[in-house]
């Protein structure tokens, strides 16, 4: 059997109070730490934070790549706008050739439509070709091939190597983006113009020709106009030309767009996942902080009683 005894210069009863007294404070603080952060320290779970911390920053390397997803994008859909005005305007130079062929035409307004023809060719030539060209996206050349960016030091020099996109969070995670050459001095073959000939009585193949086409020809005014010879069918060949290296670019924009989808995905589940070992669950937090509160509160209150205990030595010597 337990019993006190009465002493002045040790008070084991105050003592163990306040100890208690001093532990519930610790893990009310604790407690409002969590509270006050939302985060578990690495006091609370060294392993746990240590892989937490990876997740986390695996989590932001996905963020910025699906940012570069999204630049990628942007840049494709700005030459698509281009390429579909050169589609308008390879459809008009080819409905021009059309009204070039009527017989009913004077020469005057043979001369016109030459005119409306050779300015279409110059506003293509502006848009895709040299230093000055007008298609560009971030200071990017956009048709004239390579990684659009234009080597100053050989004056005129044209872009090489590719457009290099990180699309992952981790190393060697990249594609190359296309940018198409449709500039002037292209030598590109963008197909073959056929003619044939038959006897008087349109039975016999009497000959055939063969021309392959270029694009730079089709733009450059210098080596084809309105009347130059099988124009018609040259431009069919460079209304399908652009129409390909549009079709090009759209599967390279769909291709982005699934690994947009697909590190969206990614950056959800393992933002979740670093939750679940590092967020702090504020039901549990709260309920915590109110139990060491009170025991605090009636810590104090005790050690109040236990420090009056000695007290009572005085009822034997008075």
């Amino acid at each position: 059997m337990y019993t006190m005894s009465l002493a002045v210069n040790n008070n084991p009863t105050a003592f163990s109070v306040w100890s208690n007294f001093a532990s519930n404070s610790v893990n009310m603080k604790r407690a409002m730490g969590h509270l006050s952060t939302g985060v578990k320290t690495v006091q609370d779970d060294p392993s746990g934070v240590g892989i937490s911390e990876r997740m986390r920053s695996q989590s932001r390397n996905v963020s910025m790549a699906r940012a570069n997803v999204d630049n990628g994008m942007s840049m494709l859909q700005t030459a698509d706008s281009w390429m579909q005005k050169m589609n308008d305007m390879l459809g008009r130079m080819s409905e021009l050739t059309i009204e070039h062929g009527d017989g009913t035409k004077s020469n005057t307004d043979k001369s016109n439509i030459q005119t409306e023809f050779k300015q279409l060719q110059k506003e293509m030539v502006r848009v895709t070709s040299h230093n000055d060209a007008a298609a560009k996206f971030n200071g990017l050349y956009l048709f004239r091939g390579g990684n659009g960016v234009s080597d100053i030091s050989s004056g005129d020099g044209d872009p090489s190597g590719n457009v290099s996109l990180q699309l992952g969070p981790d190393q060697s995670q990249k594609i190359n983006l296309e940018l198409k050459d449709l500039q002037v001095d292209s030598t590109e073959n963008i197909g073959s113009v056929h003619t044939y000939t038959y006897s008087t009585d349109n039975v016999t193949l009497t000959g055939s020709t063969h021309s392959a086409v270029s694009w730079g020809s089709i733009i450059n005014d210098s080596k084809m106009s309105v009347g130059s010879t099988n124009s018609i069918g040259k431009l069919s060949k460079a209304i399908d030309f652009i129409s390909n290296a549009r079709a090009n670019n759209g599967a390279q924009q769909n291709r982005l767009e699934y690994t947009r989808s697909a590190l969206l995905s990614y950056e959800d589940n393992i933002r979740a996942s670093e939750s679940k070992i590092r967020d702090v669950d504020m039901a549990a937090e709260s309920t915590m902080f109110s139990k060491y509160q009170i025991l605090g509160q009636v810590s104090n209150a005790m050690l109040a009683q236990a420090n009056q205990l000695p007290q009572a030595v005085m009822q034997l010597v008075g």
